[in-house]
């Protein structure tokens, strides 16, 4: 539907046996509420080019239900890089521009309600009264996803992140939603809330998590007024939540609730967690400068989720910390099937450490290792260990693969140690670092070309015919 080959308003007549036939605009007959379903598929920018196909068109895209107003989308790879290095007075007036075209669709718009509505751009406080009229639209319009992200000009964290506004509740200050009352019917119906470089306190968080009936995914990055946050009762719809790169935020409470997954990234916090019968997915990268050299960060994550590791499904971790304790019991994963580690290639215990997580797995099937590595060490020399047999392990996967020997050795005895192993993937990409979309830079480009053909000279002629080997 983005592209038009043809005028949808426009009827061509063909003569046949004296007959004039008319080839209708079939589209154009459809209903308002499926057009605008249609025009929702599209940009809002293409959604608007429509308005020029004739007077039944001029008018419809002002009621779509779909409101993303992400200008990367626009910009571009090449274009955000030169924005990046604009002086910030230049940014600022671009930002002004983002903040005019927005508004002036939202004028525009007609539709009784939106199903998304998204705000994705390089804008902080100074646009405050601004911000504040969306999210009064957003909750006019029974929003059900509502996205803010309002960086896309830098990757570090800075004062003067826009503050969403407090609920207008007795006990908190008043707010511009203040017109609205205490009528929070606008929230009723939302299902999705991501915030990035927001700030957000757990206060308001929790008041979303107690009134947004329907409200399953939750998701905050950077924000700097996080401190704590409680997910406390079985009465919460909420059933995915993500904390990432909050680095003020200091405990979170999981209580009595209905999570199914839960992602943490950041520095160290107290995690409670207790009574989550759901919860079989976790994602905890836990990492901070307060550390001790000697602390072992795998007992203190495993300690947290002392209380779900028994249900736990789909477990990632970083365990890039040099601490091995060859007395430390792990816990028995019993329906673990699927571990993601991000290791730390080099640090001689390695291999041990491998095998406590495989030992503690008795039905692991997917194994996906990401690997880092210590550029100012020498490659030393792994300590060897036992092959732990494993009779469930069918897939491997090696991301972040470099032309070094020590990434060849853990590829090795992971082989040797799966004994139903069916596949193994060699990703030279470090996708944590990098995710789908972002682009990266030339050196790390041609790092990856490097290990490419490492692993085809030094892994693929090693690996049985048995086990499909894919290098990507």
């Amino acid at each position: 539907m983005g592209c038009y080959n043809y005028n949808l308003a426009k009827r061509r007549k063909t003569k046949g046996e004296g007959h004039n036939f008319v080839l209708a605009d079939r589209i154009s007959e459809l209903p308002d509420e499926i057009l605008v379903s249609i025009l929702s598929l599209l940009s809002l920018k293409e959604a608007a080019t429509t308005s020029i196909l004739s007077k039944r068109w001029q008018h419809l895209w002002a009621s779509t239900m779909t409101l993303n107003f992400d200008a990367k989308l626009d910009l571009g790879s090449s274009n955000l890089r030169h924005f990046r290095g604009l002086q910030p007075e230049i940014r600022y007036q671009e930002s002004h521009r983002y903040i005019n075209w927005v508004n002036r669709v939202l004028e525009q718009h007609k539709g009784p309600s939106i199903e998304r509505f998204r705000a994705c751009f390089d804008i902080d406080h100074r646009f405050t009264s601004s911000i504040d009229k969306w999210i009064q639209f957003a909750m006019t319009r029974r929003v059900q996803i509502l996205e803010l992200e309002f960086i896309v000009a830098f990757s570090v964290i800075y004062e003067g992140h826009y503050a969403f506004p407090y609920p207008d509740l007795k006990h908190l200050c008043p707010s511009p939603l203040h017109s609205l009352g205490h009528n929070i019917g606008g929230f009723k119906s939302l299902k999705v809330l991501s915030f990035r470089y927001v700030d957000v306190t757990g206060e308001i968080l929790e008041y979303f998590l107690f009134h947004c009936p329907v409200l399953e995914h939750l998701t905050v990055r950077a924000s700097t007024n996080l401190v704590n946050l409680r997910v406390v009762g079985s009465s919460i719809a909420l059933k995915h939540l993500a904390i990432v790169n909050c680095f003020g935020i200091k405990s979170i409470q999981i209580r009595d609730a209905n999570l199914v997954s839960f992602v943490y990234n950041g520095g160290f916090v107290n995690l409670d967690i207790s009574n989550v019968p759901l919860l079989i997915e976790v994602s905890i990268f836990e990492t901070d400068d307060d550390f001790e050299l000697d602390t072992d960060i795998i007992k203190i994550v495993l300690g947290q989720l002392s209380c779900v590791v028994s249900q736990l499904e789909i477990l990632r971790l970083d365990i890039d910390q040099p601490i091995y304790d060859k007395k430390y019991e792990f816990p028995v994963f019993a329906n673990l099937k699927h571990l993601e580690l991000i290791v730390e290639s080099d640090y001689r215990w390695l291999l041990h450490q491998l095998n406590s997580f495989i030992k503690a797995s008795p039905y692991l099937q997917r194994l996906a290792l990401k690997l880092q590595f210590q550029t100012w060490k020498c490659d030393r020399k792994l300590k060897k260990a036992a092959i732990c047999p494993h009779h469930y392990l069918k897939v491997v996967e090696i991301v972040g693969y470099r032309a070094r020997r020590l990434a060849v050795t853990p590829v090795m005895h992971l082989i040797k140690s799966a004994v139903a192993l069916e596949k193994i993937v060699i990703d030279p990409v470090r996708r944590w670092l990098y995710p789908k979309g972002m682009e990266r830079v030339l050196a790390e480009v041609k790092k990856e070309v490097k290990a490419r053909d490492h692993a085809m000279q030094h892994i693929k002629h090693k690996v049985p015919s048995t086990i499909e080997f894919v290098c990507l």
